[in-house]
């Protein structure tokens, strides 16, 4: 329904901004992390960590980056989970993902 491979919630929701209920079109990347944040209504914090190549010392250093993304009502999230997000047209000033699916506790 989405266009991508995800699981449907089970409940239904009012979001105008739900890809599954909603009218929001998803596109673009596809990302995986862990939620760090919820504290903001219907916005959650997701952090990525990646391995980035230093030329200079031929080595790789670890890096990581905070991501905000929308969380549509039908998905429950706590922090610590692993969630997969899908890149939308900017919601806000910083929001431009939306919640899409939950992978699991990743305690």
């Amino acid at each position: 329904m989405v266009g991508i491979e995800v699981t449907e919630p089970k409940e239904k929701c009012e979001d105008p901004n739900c890809p599954f209920h909603g009218t929001l079109p998803v596109r673009g990347q596809i990302l995986e992390g862990i939620v760090t944040s919820d504290k903001a209504e219907r916005t959650i914090t997701v952090e990525r960590s990646f391995y980035k190549f230093i030329r200079k010392y031929e080595r790789y250093e670890k890096r990581k980056s905070k991501i905000n993304a929308h969380k549509p009502d039908c998905i429950h999230v706590n922090i610590g989970d692993a969630v997969k997000i899908a890149e939308c047209r900017p919601l806000s000033k910083t929001k431009h993902f939306v919640v899409v699916e939950v992978k699991g506790d990743n305690k």
